[in-house]
C-alpha cells in the first residue's frame, strides 16, 4: 500500500506540517510520495531529503530565512528569493530531484501563461522558491526564461499530482480560516485577504484526501509569524497524534495508542 502526502502552502504556518510528519511517522506511517507548494515544498524537500522533523525544524530556526533576502530593485516584488538559493545548497547540496529519497513534486504557477506548473525532475531548489514566490511580496522566480510565483495562487493542496500514484493521500492543510483579531495593518489586510482567496479554491480538494490533518489552532498565527517557529511545530504535532485512532482506521492498521 502507497501512501501520498500532500502539504499545503500557509507562509509561516508551513513549519506546522513538521510536526504533521512527526506524529505521523511515530505512527509508523512512510511515505512514498510527497507532494507541496509554497512552505509545503519546502517542507516536503527537507524530508523528501532525509532530515527529521526536529532537523527541519532545526534547519529553518538556525538558517535565518528573512536575512538572506534582497530588495527587488524592478519593482516586481518587494524582495528577490533567489538570494536564498545558496542557503538551501548547504542543506541539500546534490540540488535535484533525482537526489532524494522519496519522490517530490512541487507545484508553482507560470506568472505568463496562467497555468499550474509541476516540477519533479532536474535541478531542486530554484523550482522549491519559485514556489514560495508569494505575488507581490516576492519578485518572480525566473526558470528556462519563464517567470514562476506562488503555487497556491491556483492550487493550494495539489492532491491530483500524486492521487493517481498511490492508494492513500494524507493532506497537510495549514492555510486554517477561523476568527482573529481585527486587522489593523495594511500587511494583515493583504495577508488575510490572500488567505480567503486561496481557500476559496482549496476546499474541493478536501474530500479528495483520504485524511484530511487541518489543525484549527493554526487560524491564530499569521503567514509572518516565523518568530513562533516551535509553537506551529507543536500544534501540528499534538492535533496529528490526537487524530491517530482516526488515521489508522482509515489506513486500515491497528491503532497506535497515543499518551
Amino acid at each position: 500500500m502507497k501512501i501520498g502526502l500532500v502539504l499545503s502552502g500557509g507562509g509561516a504556518r508551513g513549519i506546522a506540517h513538521l510536526g504533521v510528519i512527526k506524529a505521523l511517522l511515530e505512527m509508523g506511517i512512510p511515505f512514498h510520495q510527497i507532494a507541496g507548494t509554497s512552505a509545503g515544498a519546502i517542507a516536503g524537500a527537507l524530508t523528501a531529503q532525509g532530515y527529521t522533523p526536529d532537523e527541519s525544524l532545526k534547519i529553518i530556526e538556525s538558517s535565518s530565512f528573512v536575512r538572506h533576502l534582497r530588495p527587488a530593485w524592478n519593482r516586481m516584488g518587494l524582495l528577490r528569493i533567489d538570494s536564498a538559493i545558496d542557503l538551501y545548497r548547504k542543506y541539500i547540496p546534490h540540488d535535484t530531484f533525482e537526489g532524494l529519497k522519496i519522490p517530490l513534486h512541487v507545484l508553482a504557477v507560470d506568472l505568463n501563461d496562467g497555468e499550474p506548473v509541476v516540477f519533479e525532475q532536474g535541478e531542486l531548489i530554484r523550482p522549491v522558491l519559485a514556489s514560495c514566490c508569494l505575488p507581490g511580496i516576492f519578485e518572480p522566480m525566473r526558470i528556462n526564461k519563464r517567470q514562476f510565483v506562488d503555487g497556491g495562487v491556483l492550487n493550494n493542496l495539489p492532491v491530483e499530482i500524486i492521487e493517481h500514484k498511490v492508494d492513500i493521500v494524507i493532506g497537510s492543510h495549514c492555510n486554517v480560516l477561523g476568527p482573529r483579531k481585527p486587522v489593523t495593518s495594511m500587511r494583515g489586510v493583504i495577508e488575510r485577504s490572500l488567505v480567503l482567496a486561496v481557500q476559496s479554491k482549496t476546499r474541493e480538494r478536501f474530500a479528495k484526501c483520504t485524511i484530511l490533518i487541518e489543525p484549527p489552532e493554526l487560524a491564530q498565527y499569521g503567514t509572518m509569524d516565523i518568530s513562533k517557529a516551535r509553537e506551529l511545530f507543536r500544534v501540528g504535532y499534538q492535533y496529528t497524534r490526537s487524530m491517530a485512532r482516526q488515521i489508522e482506521k482509515s489506513i486500515d492498521r491497528p491503532t497506535i495508542e497515543t499518551d
